[in-house]
């Protein structure tokens, strides 16, 4: 007999904590967890999407590749079914023809990690245990948020970009405390801060933001092409993409103009700035980078421009710098710049001032905990050496052996015979989705892990049915983060699903490796190893964690890790000693021009910041493609996430596309309308959202929409990443450049 009453749990998610509610083995509800001041609502399609007949519910593999390896008919071919067992085998058989035929360094271990807010089945960490167990496999570095950014500001300020972003930045409260004048660049978005990597209980950006726009003495400015990239009240200086840098150059040719750049800051605390200021005054190259250069690039009057950099000099500034910045061409210089201006104004180190980067990005960045490590599960060591930038896969894949350029290194790209991707849809954040399905052709198997049958399983060989976090047990804990919960299993796996680790035992044991993989732990055994080294590890810092059975009872408990006072950041250190907490840049200090990246001798990322017009802006728009397209994060899912779902809802789909009235009237498009967008890469179908909070000329179709079949003209759902550009931001970061595309829109008749 079924039980027919409703129980409700808690458990974690990178959206939140949510109460599930079940019943007779079925999620039938959602809601935030009611601690939750400002909670999201992408929570609510949870019951749909989990049972939703997209599932995967058996082993499957793609009836061409069975019968005679045939990769041309991916995304296209059917599926046989089969059982586990025979499944495991196969795919284990191949995994080891491959790594015996043509080495590890033909296995390429993709994941993403944001597939669970679990600690133990986290997809990344799964899959590249299981690959250095059977002798390794050719890694990526980065991620496409801030793949750029992660190799150029090493160079600058001398740590580990995640670092500084995670643990070394001002929180909210200082801001509220000191800040006068917070500058915006991309914004801050409290849509993007409903998520982050491992969970975000509390919901405080948009909290903060009413405090800031309540106080007189504060003054919060977006500079970006949309009025919704920061909370409503906040200033806008519309500006058009990729031409912040410029802007940035004119208010420091200001500054320095003016006699209001701190040359006893830069003296005592960078290196480089007497190499810069002849190209920032047009001294090298008989430009100066003034006002009046930069308005016809950023459209900013030039007496906006001056009377910005006069506020930013005489008040209390923090710039920030969100992560969209460094993801177009070019990328690096308007990160490199950002704290160039920073430094020319004095204020790096102070409370409340300086520059910080991807606050509204994730929910965590601005919340100040005492750290706590720990709950990781080890990936073991990679024989193989080969690591290429995580945005170039498909470079990759279509020219095996080719030389290419990363960060002062040149290396050939690997000949990747065998993809195994776990925790991830790259048919969702790749850039120039048709270019990817054809670099998808060329590698001999693909082997996928995936509860819904995505664009990626579709074009895979081999696809195993993974559970998601609701039907398996876990630990969830972030550190940016100050709860810790115990996410049960709420729900019976879907289908025949397993989780990602039974499945690599399963086929650890077929390669002989087993005890490697698994260590002789069942995955509780894991749990409570990992939590119990957890426990351990926070008592040595005074926090009391309870035992993994109390837990489990519980649910959830907030952890006592909120300091009183802030914990002075790397940059407050070295401002109050440059010598005793020196950076480790190779000057020390903060770098304005770097030496080393000079010395790699990259023309489009020289040795100090620079404008560097991209292939694809305004500025070099054509009659074909002259609208500007920017592709932000979705507001009602993370990323691809509970699309299928979503998808399903009337009206939700084609994705929404907003432009301004200007190019909408201009078009004969009126608002709600389905339209095409197009460029030489792809084209699109987009429902049209015509409003004033755009820059003329600008577009805007957020990611998410799943990319559609092969052979279909136009992408029927909205993926904007069939329009983008597959190009890395330089030599030096090799990034992601989604924000350097033009297109035209075109109404249906």
């Amino acid at each position: 007999m079924s039980d027919t009453s409703i129980q409700t749990r808690v458990t974690s998610t990178h959206w939140g904590a949510v109460e599930i509610e079940t019943r007779d083995g079925r999620i039938v509800g959602a809601r935030p967890f009611a601690g939750d001041p400002g909670p999201s609502q992408i929570s609510r399609i949870l019951p749909k999407a989990v049972h939703h007949r997209t599932r995967v519910e058996r082993p499957s593999i793609r009836r061409g590749w069975l019968e005679n390896r045939d990769r041309a008919q991916r995304g296209q071919d059917d599926f046989v079914a089969l059982p586990w067992d025979e499944a495991l085998d196969i795919a284990a058989e191949e995994l080891d023809r491959v790594r015996k035929v043509h080495g590890n360094k033909a296995i390429f271990g993709g994941s993403y990690g944001w597939a669970s807010a679990g600690r133990f089945h986290h997809a990344l960490s799964q899959v590249h245990r299981f690959l250095n167990s059977i002798g390794g496999y050719v890694a990526s570095f980065g991620s496409y948020s801030t793949g750029c950014a992660q190799a150029i500001m090493p160079h600058v300020f001398g740590v580990n970009f995640l670092k500084y972003t995670y643990g070394s930045q001002h929180s909210w409260r200082s801001i509220a405390e000191n800040t006068e004048t917070l500058v915006m660049f991309g914004g801050i978005n409290p849509k993007n801060s409903q998520v982050s990597m491992g969970g975000i209980t509390e919901h405080e950006t948009g909290g903060w933001f009413e405090r800031f726009l309540n106080d007189p003495k504060m003054r919060c400015i977006n500079i970006g092409p949309q009025r919704t990239d920061a909370p409503e009240g906040c200033e806008w200086i519309p500006v058009r993409p990729a031409s912040d840098t410029a802007l940035m150059l004119a208010l420091a040719h200001v500054l320095e103009s003016e006699g209001l750049s701190d040359h006893a800051f830069l003296e005592r605390y960078t290196t480089g700035f007497e190499r810069f200021r002849p190209y920032l005054m047009g001294e090298s190259d008989e430009t100066p980078k003034s006002p009046e250069w930069a308005a016809p690039l950023c459209g900013v009057a030039p007496d906006n421009i001056r009377a910005l950099a006069r506020r930013m000099a005489t008040t209390r500034t923090l710039i920030t710098v969100a992560w969209s910045l460094q993801r177009a061409e070019h990328g690096e210089q308007p990160y490199w710049m950002s704290a160039v201006l920073a430094a020319m104004l004095g204020q790096i180190g102070l409370p409340g001032g300086g520059v910080g980067y991807g606050y509204g990005a994730i929910g965590g960045i601005g919340k100040s905990f005492t750290r706590l490590s720990g709950l990781a599960l080890d990936q073991g060591v990679n024989p193989v050496g080969e690591v290429i930038p995580v945005a170039r896969i498909a470079d990759m894949l279509l020219n095996p052996g080719m030389p290419y350029d990363f960060n002062g290194r040149r290396a050939p790209y690997p000949d990747i015979r065998l993809i195994y991707w776990a925790g991830g849809n790259p048919f969702h954040h790749h850039q120039d989705l048709n270019r990817l399905h054809e670099a998808w052709l060329r590698p001999e198997t693909i082997i996928v892990h995936e509860p819904w049958w995505t664009a990626t399983a579709k074009r895979a060989d081999i696809v195993f049915p993974a559970t998601t976090p609701f039907e398996r047990e876990d630990i969830g804990r972030a550190n940016l983060d100050d709860y810790l919960f115990y996410m049960p299993r709420l729900i019976e796996p879907v289908g025949e699903a397993r989780n990602d680790y039974d499945i690599f035992a399963g086929l650890a044991e077929r390669l002989g490796v087993r005890e490697a993989f698994t260590e002789g732990r069942d995955v509780e055994g894991w749990l409570r190893h990992l939590y119990g080294t957890f426990r351990e590890q926070a008592a040595d810092v005074g926090v009391d964690v309870p035992a993994f059975d109390a837990l489990r009872e519980e649910n959830w408990m907030q952890l006592p890790i909120k300091p009183e006072t802030d914990v002075p950041s790397f940059l407050t250190r070295f401002r109050e000693d440059p010598e005793e907490h020196a950076l480790t840049t190779p000057s020390g200090r903060v770098e304005i021009f770097s030496e080393k990246v000079a010395g790699f001798g990259y023309d489009d990322c020289p040795g100090h910041p620079v404008w560097l017009p991209p292939a694809e802006w305004l500025g070099a728009a054509e009659e074909s493609a002259p609208l500007h397209l920017v592709s932000p994060q979705p507001g009602d899912k993370l990323h691809s996430q509970l699309e299928a779902a979503l998808a399903d809802e009337e009206g939700a789909r084609p994705e929404r596309v907003t432009l301004h009235p200007v190019d909408a009237e201009a078009r004969g498009i009126a608002d709600g309308e389905i339209v095409r967008l197009h460029n030489a890469r792809g084209a699109c179908f987009a429902r049209a959202s015509v409003s004033d909070d755009i820059h003329p000329g600008v577009v805007a179709l957020p990611t998410g929409a799943w990319f559609g079949d092969p052979g279909e003209n136009t992408d029927p759902q909205g993926n904007p990443n069939v329009l983008t550009l597959d190009r890395g931001t330089s030599r030096l970061g090799q990034g992601s450049s989604a924000h350097t595309a033009l297109v035209q829109v075109s109404r249906i008749e």
